[in-house]
């Protein structure tokens, strides 16, 4: 199977957070998350996130224009799939301000036996909320769920690919599945947000079968590349 194409130089991308133009602006802090999220096996995946502070050089100490990072914290997460429920965890404190600051680390393993598809937000601030945790090792944790479930898409494709053609379903053939079939597909996104609402649109058109729609971001895609987006209909590859 081929890997995702990488960003090109004709389709780099862009900047996720430009610099402002305002020059009177005085930079004080940057937060950055990372999360990765990959196929180990058909039935498990390996979740890595990273969150990490810096201070803009010359705040801290005087002299010094480097920026200066005073968190970073990585997690790495086995999930298992479709159930989406964590079967490891491990926490690595790389950058931290206080000598104390890793002893919360092994604490983390209680997230071993939860599931990341309803009410993990909940159960990660009651376990490690406050003084139960490290603040920004927990509010790392709570960006990670929503890209596992978001790779559920993906695994979906991949699963779909590993298929002989003639044995890939074809889109349209969603209307023929019964109903609780057909919600495997988008279980995790139901009451998500507002367009996942389970009684809203996109969940009442999926419901009936019909096929889905082709995501607004395909769309672009397509239409850069002189493409007809209705190109991207066929098998659920």
């Amino acid at each position: 199977m081929e890997s995702p194409a990488a960003p090109t130089e004709e389709y780099p991308l862009a900047p996720l957070l430009p610099r402002p133009d305002d020059e009177r602006l005085v930079p004080l802090h940057t937060r950055n998350y990372e999360v990765e999220v990959y196929r180990a096996s058909a039935t498990e995946m390996v979740v890595r996130g990273a969150v990490r502070d810096l201070k803009p050089g010359l705040l801290y100490i005087a002299d010094d224009p480097d920026p200066m990072p005073m968190h970073h914290m990585v997690v790495e997460l086995r999930v298992g799939y479709p159930e989406l429920t964590i079967t490891s965890a491990q926490v690595v404190f790389q950058i931290y301000p206080e000598d104390d600051c890793p002893t919360i680390t092994a604490h983390y393993e209680r997230l071993v036996g939860l599931s990341i598809a309803r009410g993990f937000t909940h159960q990660v601030r009651d376990l490690f909320g406050g003084p139960r945790g490290c603040t920004h090792t927990t509010a790392l944790l709570q960006a990670m769920a929503p890209a596992v479930v978001q790779a559920t898409f993906s695994m979906q494709i991949v699963a779909a690919r590993e298929l002989p053609p003639e044995k890939r379903m074809p889109r349209a053939a969603l209307k023929d599945l019964p109903r609780e079939e057909r919600r495997k597909f988008f279980r995790y996104n139901l009451n998500s947000c507002h367009v996942w609402e389970e009684n809203g649109e996109v969940v009442a058109r999926l419901e009936r079968g019909d096929p889905p729609g082709v995501p607004v971001f395909i769309r672009q895609r397509f239409a850069e590349r002189g493409r007809d987006p209705q190109s991207w209909r066929g098998p659920m590859a």
